[in-house]
């Protein structure tokens, strides 16, 4: 089954593979099983990843060096 990866477009295309598979549906059983588990795995190893991204995406740094937290319901002005 996949090997443990850290990029996440190669994660990425690893689900879809896993996913294609499935819906082709000529899988046996225990391998649908086995895959349908790993993309779980994958999936939320992604969202994880993604998570990580929007936190350090929403961080503003001032010029003096300050982080600042962008309002998730306002993306355009930062928090006061």
């Amino acid at each position: 089954m996949p090997t443990k990866k850290n990029n996440f477009e190669e994660q990425l295309a690893e689900l879809e593979k896993i996913v294609t598979n499935l819906e082709n549906g000529n899988v046996p059983l225990d391998d649908a099983l086995t895959q349908f588990q790993a993309g779980v795995k994958i999936s939320r190893d992604l969202e994880k990843k993604l998570t990580q991204a929007e936190e350090t995406v929403a961080k503003l740094i001032d010029k003096d060096g300050s982080e600042k937290e962008l309002d998730p319901k306002n993306a355009s002005a930062p928090e006061e």
